[in-house]
């Protein structure tokens, strides 16, 4: 029996938001409107995400020793996620610079700061063994998330959202089940800025790099699956969209969650599409995500 249904291995930030007319090109400055402080971090998110749907949660991180930590320490325990994983010290909280235009849509720099002081010490044996399911991105060390997955006990899923983009050495795409991208993620990962406009050509070509699965998430359009049964379109639900931020780590927590449950990854994906969609329905990252009961609402 696990203490967890999902061990989230990632960050923590404090985001700072502005919302602006249009986002700056390079060398502008726009005006933008008063700034927000949420709780953030792709880590955070998927774990706050994965607990107010009602997954037993836990989260290994590492933040400052500061008051964003703190803003940090306090979401995560008022969603319900255990923290006696998240560690302090080594640098400030990390945090993300975020501008958002009217259209929802979202543009975000990131400073690491205590996110890159998780280390392959950090990863213990034990902690992984907790869950069904550990869940990872890459705004922490890459060699962390390479350790998590020499770590993982057996039978345990593996599933990574690789964001930001970067190329993955072979041992993390062979655990990976699935590999979760969205259209920017898996050009990079293909490595071709010509990499055509066909969404299940992608999924075919990373699912032969070596992971188990892949998820091509498609916003609004729903998302793609593919294994070795082939490529399979799964819907989402027309909404909408008053800000983007944080979407893709409630999808990735959603569909992490629900493939621990045992559901297939066509269904488990479809459920996650509507947990992304309903998150895109208010402003914010993590005090945007529904619940299961708001999630079976926005279907009805």
């Amino acid at each position: 029996m696990y203490d967890y249904d999902l061990l989230v291995v990632g960050s923590a930030n404090a985001d700072l938001v502005v919302g602006v007319e249009r986002r700056p090109g390079a060398g502008e400055t726009v005006l933008g409107g008063d700034l927000a402080v949420h709780p953030g971090g792709k880590g955070a998110n998927q774990a706050v995400a994965a607990a107010r749907l009602g997954a037993r949660t836990a989260l290994l991180a590492r933040v400052g020793d500061d008051g964003h930590g703190r803003l940090l320490r306090d979401s995560l325990r008022s969603a319900g996620v255990d923290t006696s994983a998240v560690l302090t010290g080594g640098a400030p909280t990390g945090v993300a610079l975020i501008t958002v235009d009217p259209s929802g849509d979202n543009s975000i720099v990131v400073s690491p700061g205590a996110n890159a002081r998780l280390t392959e010490g950090d990863v213990e044996p034990g902690v992984l063994g907790a869950a069904s399911v550990v869940s990872a991105q890459l705004e922490i060390p890459l060699e962390t998330v390479a350790a998590v997955v020499r770590a993982l006990p057996e039978g345990t899923r593996f599933v990574l959202n690789p964001s930001p983009p970067r190329p993955l050495p072979t041992e993390v795409l062979a655990a990976c089940d699935p590999l979760v991208v969205n259209e920017h993620e898996a050009r990079v990962l293909l490595d071709d800025a010509d990499a055509g406009d066909d969404p299940a050509d992608w999924a075919r070509r990373l699912l032969a790099l070596g992971p188990r699965s892949v998820v091509v998430t498609l916003g609004a359009k729903g998302a793609l699956v593919c294994d070795a049964s082939g490529v399979r379109a799964v819907p989402s639900v027309a909404v909408a969209a008053v800000d983007t931020t944080g979407a893709g780590d409630a999808f990735t927590a959603a569909l992490a969650w629900r493939l621990g449950a045992g559901e297939e990854l066509p269904v488990a994906a479809a459920y996650a599409a509507r947990v992304g969609a309903a998150a895109v329905t208010r402003r914010g990252a993590q005090e945007s995500y529904p619940t299961a009961a708001e999630v079976a609402a926005l279907d009805a």
